[in-house]
């Protein structure tokens, strides 16, 4: 597994002679979107600054009206097109936001759009792309597995294929966050951005370098997908599974993006899933923002590497907001139990009458709130008389989790913290 940390990689060549994004490309990208999409804030986060050491502006493209910075490339790439292309539609490969940002532009130019997605994505964005009146079809199971279906689909059906990063215009919109970014926040030190293929990362560079060339861009990698990294490095590991960061789980990036990274990018950090789920936790109850795994890795990889950070101006691009509700709340208690906040207690005691309103009283008496309770009689290995249940409790902290299970043994029910995400109960 792939630690958190940054990979350098050998920058070669010459900008000229690979970039085929500028800055004049992005600055005409600012203006035909203008009034179109969102100019998200910059805001400044006292409370992550406060944790992780740096000074943290949050670019806050969540508040897209799809949910992530995905509007900005798509509306520039379908303004582009002619008359026959819009008459005829558009096909696009995404597991979500790309998805949505063109099905939802589509939509409002008037603009047929068939969406390819993954087999296994998930029906919420299923639903949101359809709802802005795409077609959808499921194909494959990653969004690069899905990619000759959609050429072939597009060829057959006369449609023009909407990349999501490889395509110079769809960079140039991802490009107008890094001009917002460097107008509201002049001093900052650093960007980190995620990467998935590619495109979100080499626009910002490509912006905030002409802007500022003494500025360091960072991306950052789900550890499952370290493809950018893998490529410039020429490793080979496994790439693939199952990633909290579905937004960039990528298994190649595109050969565009490629060469603009390995000539703006300064380094690229790994995140493990564990840092991307505590990152997507601590972005909400401190950062006061919703995010979704992919938005949260550059928080991830700023927690990881404070010392890289101290004292300095780092903006976080929080790409997207769109995790499922269900996953967000299971990710938000499992942090509750990570940081001690919940413990799940096996308590013994009598099969009588009245026992567990005594367990319960003792409980509150403790300044605990039961939050889930299971009075279990047929399935544990337990005395015929006896009962053993299992209840989620409310604490201050470890310690206070730890008098609990004191005073419940005191009195006469033996209890024992369960194994959860704390390992050394």
């Amino acid at each position: 597994m792939w630690s958190a940390r940054a990979l350098r990689f050998r920058h070669t060549g010459n900008i000229a002679d690979s970039m085929t994004v500028t800055i004049d490309d992005i600055n005409i990208a600012a203006t035909e979107i203008k009034g179109q999409i969102l100019r998200t804030p910059t805001v400044f986060s006292s409370s992550l600054s406060e944790l992780t050491g740096a000074q943290v502006f949050l670019k806050l493209e969540t508040l897209q009206r799809t949910g992530s910075f995905k509007d900005r490339g798509a509306l520039v790439k379908l303004i582009s097109l002619t008359d026959e292309q819009s008459s005829n539609g558009v096909i696009a490969i995404s597991a979500g936001n790309h998805a949505q940002g063109v099905a939802y532009h589509a939509q409002r130019l008037g603009i047929p759009a068939t969406i390819v997605m993954p087999e296994g994505t998930p029906f919420t964005k299923i639903r949101r792309t359809r709802a802005f009146g795409a077609r959808v079809e499921l194909h494959g199971d990653s969004v690069n597995a899905a990619e000759p279906f959609a050429m072939e689909y597009a060829a057959a059906h006369q449609l023009t294929f909407i990349h999501p990063y490889n395509d110079p215009r769809i960079i140039a919109g991802q490009g107008t966050v890094g001009l917002e970014i460097m107008a509201d926040a002049p001093d900052l030190d650093a960007i980190i951005v995620p990467i998935g293929g590619g495109g979100i990362i080499s626009g910002v560079a490509t912006a905030a370098k002409a802007i500022k060339p003494n500025i360091e861009i960072f991306g950052v990698e789900a550890a499952l997908y370290p493809s950018m990294v893998n490529t410039l490095n020429g490793l080979e590991p496994p790439v693939g599974g199952a990633s909290l960061a579905d937004g960039i789980a990528i298994k190649a990036p595109g050969a565009l993006t490629l060469e603009i990274v390995r000539q703006r990018v300064d380094d690229i950090f790994v995140v493990s899933e564990a840092e991307i789920e505590a990152a997507v936790q601590t972005m909400l109850t401190m950062g006061r923002a919703v995010a979704e795994g992919a938005g949260a890795t550059p928080l991830a990889a700023l927690c990881a590497n404070p010392d890289r950070f101290a004292d300095k101006q780092v903006c976080l691009v929080v790409t997207g907001a769109n995790i499922d509700a269900r996953l967000l709340a299971s990710a938000l208690m499992r942090g509750l139990a990570k940081a001690g906040y919940l413990a799940r207690l096996r308590i013994s005691l009598s099969d009588q009458p009245g026992t567990l309103a005594r367990v319960t009283g003792e409980i509150a008496q403790a300044g605990g709130n039961v939050v889930e309770i299971l009075h279990q009689r047929m399935f544990y290995d337990v005395p015929l008389k006896l009962a053993e249940l299992d209840a989620v409790v409310e604490t201050r902290d470890d310690e206070h989790a730890r008098e609990i299970i004191a005073r419940l043994g005191e009195a006469g029910f033996p209890t024992r913290r369960l194994l959860d995400t704390n390992t050394d109960h």
